[in-house]
């Protein structure tokens, strides 16, 4: 459970609104965040529990309110909504930008995983990869800055490449791993590999024949929300260039709340004609081929990856989506001999296949743990999906009084 700040209230304070949650589970439900409409626009608000507690809140980009409720199973709560002159101190845990300085990369975090989605600079390199990159953490602060700023340090970078010339190549080495995020250095790393595959719960049209139309990097980044609670931006993807699908653009927007595993995604195609087959996947790596799960009823997709270099203690990676109506079929598709050389090693994905009716959005919700710092096992994995599954289908009732 999260934990919030509580200071007193200013004399000013004074009640906009009252919400009741109805929890029709028979479990807790605790640090849900819920969207009511936003009372009054240019004002700071707190809710307030019956017990006292104070929730920070946060208005959205699309003009509500969003602060967390806990609920009991089978209960329900009542918060006030009070307008006050100042918002609650909390600190933002949700956070992301693009890192043009690194190709381009869009990266995003919160307490429990960062993650990044590839830019144009990568692809104008020839460099492909498609899917989401997972960044591990063992924190729940912010991290990503302070892991770029040590990976691209140009100081570090020109005294690597002068010992190399120079033959010192153990002392380039050892600074070398000094720098990277590809090795943990007491906060988690970059240990996760996509290449070009769906990565981490991508999505992709699908062909006739069966075969995937790989999206590669965004075109534009726009970030829409920054916290505290919830960071929200839209990517666009140039226009596809493979046949039927020749000028249909991609746009994907992507939500991060705070203490959340998942990233609620909504994925839409201009230019689409008539129903459309699509896929959600996630790569199969061949240190665990046969360490996946599915169902398509819940729309569930859960694989535990068993990082780069595994031999060497790199734990394993959960990786899970959860589609919010059910896949029509799951299925592992496996890359013949030479396209697994084409496509960095992989084996294949496992693939939630779905269609999508021109105008529509494909609504899912995809994310990861760390062995390291989450679930001890891909067991406690999988309830956490079915969890979020039963909570996902099972929305919290609002009344707004």
């Amino acid at each position: 459970m999260l934990s919030w700040m509580i200071v007193p209230l200013t004399i000013s304070a004074r009640t906009v609104m009252r919400v009741e949650v109805s929890n029709s589970l028979s479990v807790d439900r605790l640090d849900e965040l819920i969207e009511v409409p936003l009372p009054k626009k240019g004002q700071h608000y707190v809710a307030v529990s019956r017990d006292g507690q104070q929730y920070p809140t946060q208005v959205t980009y699309d003009g509500h309110l969003l602060f967390p409720v806990s609920v009991p199973a089978g209960g329900k709560e009542v918060y006030r909504i009070l307008s006050v002159k100042q918002p609650l101190p909390v600190d933002t845990l949700v956070y992301g930008r693009a890192f043009p300085e690194r190709l381009d990369d869009f990266a995003w975090e919160n307490e429990r995983a960062a993650y990044r989605a590839y830019g144009p600079a990568l692809q104008r390199s020839g460099e492909r990869a498609y899917g989401y990159d997972v960044l591990t953490k063992s924190v729940s602060r912010r991290v990503l800055e302070e892991r770029y700023a040590l990976e691209l340090s140009p100081e570090a970078r020109r005294r690597i490449s002068q010992w190399r010339k120079e033959g010192l190549r153990a002392k380039a080495d050892s600074l070398a791993r000094a720098i990277s995020y590809h090795v943990d250095h007491g906060n988690g790393m970059d240990v996760y590999s996509v290449g070009p595959t769906l990565g981490a719960g991508t999505t992709a049209l699908v062909q006739a024949n069966g075969e995937l139309v790989y999206p590669w990097a965004y075109e534009r980044v726009e970030v829409l929300e920054k916290g505290p609670l919830r960071f929200t931006f839209r990517l666009t993807y140039p226009a596809a260039e493979a046949a039927p699908y020749t000028g249909v653009v991609e746009k994907r927007l992507i939500s991060l709340e705070r203490g959340s595993y998942f990233n609620r995604t909504l994925v839409s195609y201009e230019g689409l004609d008539a129903p459309t087959p699509l896929a959600c996947g996630i790569v199969i790596h061949p240190q665990h081929p046969d360490g996946y799960f599915s169902d398509a009823r819940k729309g569930i997709l859960a694989y535990a990856d068993s990082t780069d270099r595994a031999h060497v203690g790199n734990g394993v990676i959960y990786i899970g989506a959860i589609a919010v109506h059910p896949f029509h079929q799951t299925e592992v598709r496996l890359f013949s001999s030479k396209e697994r050389q084409q496509r960095g090693g992989a084996l294949g994905h496992l693939l939630g296949l779905s269609s999508l009716e021109p105008g529509k959005t494909f609504e899912y919700y995809w994310g990861s743990a760390w062995s390291k710092a989450g679930p001890a096992d891909f067991e406690a994995w999988k309830a956490c999906l079915e969890a979020f599954s039963q909570r996902l289908h099972h929305p919290l009732n609002i009344k707004i009084k």
